[in-house]
């Protein structure tokens, strides 16, 4: 494939994307456990969930924005670099 018909992003959306997924994948998990420790299975855990979901994604995600650049380079000064 020739680099005209690479449908991929360009390098300076690795962190948004990045964030993206990281804060969809987590707070999904995260928000699922939560509702159905509050709620037990069941109809009202099904409507529920996807409700905590995007509220505790909309939080995350900006969060993880911000959060994950200092992480990095607080890795960076503990972790050698391969």
């Amino acid at each position: 494939m020739s680099a005209t018909e690479d449908r991929r992003l360009p390098p300076r959306f690795t962190l948004p994307v990045t964030g993206f997924i990281l804060s969809g994948i987590m707070t999904i998990i995260i928000s699922g456990i939560s509702t159905l420790l509050a709620l037990g299975p069941g109809a009202k855990f099904l409507a529920g969930w996807p409700i905590a979901w995007l509220s505790s994604w909309v939080i995350a995600f900006p969060t993880v924005l911000v959060v994950l650049p200092i992480v990095r380079r607080l890795v960076a000064r503990i972790v050698v670099a391969p």
